[in-house]
């Protein structure tokens, strides 16, 4: 036990005393992580329990001029806080200013929330069985291409795994790293098609707190990649990203053919399994950025960190509501009636998507 603990206090010392900033290390929330983890308790608890009791019996507060004041704030702290851009890539398509992406951000929600449910309400939904697979195609193809750039560019060469900068020269290598963060960026927004399908095709199941989240997350997350870091540490989390896309849109284009091609489709369940395992490892990619300092941003774990907890956490939730315990799963199978899962029942195709 009297090693356990010595282990503790070391690695708590590190954290804390010997790698914190002298200049910053007194300033309020600083020093201690026990204040920050103690708000952000009440929060969690504020969120799961007492505020929901709370609010059970009352009407919700509207707060229209809070919420004008509040996200005004917070952009300017945002523009603020990455004043320093990477001249390489600020004056390419959509990145100079967030106004273009945060509109077409804006105007999918809109679309996605109101316009599109109600335009659709007394219409027959579209089938896109050849838009789709078209679609999926161009999304396998993308994602190939990220995957192999990430990798063959830096990951496989000359990429540390223990922690990267962002090689801001010109060269070609360095702007060939750029290039695949931007393309990146350009592939998040084309996914808002997702979703717009999904309303179309009248699949307003599918369009979950999880989905809407991930999409419009991400485009965001890439956005600010592209603009100030492009390359370096942050990029092994769109490689394995890529890699996982390889998978599903292949799993969706196959999904997308036809009923000839359910019977190869038995995998639909492990894709899943494949998101929660990329939340794991950009975890224990990012963590690595407060044992060894190599000039890319440590502050960036305060967004990885939380975010891949986040998205385990949605993704393991829907896990468990889509399949349930094995047991369980199996009982609802025989119950079928003979139905085939993952894609066909009743003779329809269903071609739903998760997220990630």
């Amino acid at each position: 036990m009297a090693l356990s603990n010595s282990s503790i206090a070391k690695t708590y010392n590190r954290l804390f005393v010997e790698l914190a900033d002298p200049r910053t290390n007194d300033w309020f929330l600083i020093k201690s992580p026990i204040p920050g983890l103690t708000i952000i308790g009440l929060y969690l608890y504020f969120t799961l329990k007492w505020g929901p009791r709370y609010m059970a019996d009352k009407k919700p507060f509207q707060l229209q001029k809070t919420l004008v004041v509040y996200n005004f704030i917070q952009v300017f702290a945002s523009c603020w806080l990455f004043y320093e851009v990477d001249p390489r890539t600020n004056d390419w398509f959509l990145i100079k200013s967030p106004i273009p992406g945060l509109t077409i951000i804006g105007l999918y929600l809109y679309f996605t929330l109101k316009w599109g449910p109600r335009y659709m309400a007394d219409k027959k939904p579209f089938q896109l069985q050849k838009t789709l697979v078209v679609y999926n195609f161009i999304q396998v193809f993308a994602s190939c291409w990220l995957f192999y750039e990430g990798l063959d560019a830096g990951w496989l060469r000359t990429y540390s795994w223990k922690c990267q900068p962002v090689d801001s020269s010109t060269t070609p290598e360095a702007m060939r790293i750029a290039r695949g963060v931007y393309i990146y960026f350009l592939a998040k927004m084309s996914e808002l098609l997702d979703t717009v399908f999904f309303v179309i095709r009248k699949k307003d199941r599918q369009i979950t707190f999880l989905h809407l989240y991930h999409h419009t997350v991400m485009p965001m997350i890439s956005w600010g990649a592209t603009k100030y870091y492009p390359g370096g540490h942050g990029t092994l989390i769109g490689v394995i990203n890529s890699f996982v896309h390889i998978i599903m849109y292949t799993y969706y284009m196959l999904a997308a053919m036809g009923p000839q091609y359910q019977r190869f489709l038995f995998w639909k369940r492990y894709i899943t399994t494949l998101q929660m395992l990329q939340f794991c490892i950009a975890f224990l990619h990012s963590s690595q950025l407060l044992f060894y300092e190599c000039g890319y941003p440590r502050w960036s774990v305060v967004f990885t960190l939380p975010n891949s907890i986040f998205f385990y956490y949605l993704f393991y939730d829907f896990y468990y509501k889509a399949y349930g315990k094995p047991e369980h799963r199996k009982n609802k199978d025989k119950k079928e009636n003979g139905s085939i899962q993952n894609g066909i029942a009743n003779g329809s195709i269903k071609t739903e998507k998760k997220d990630e």
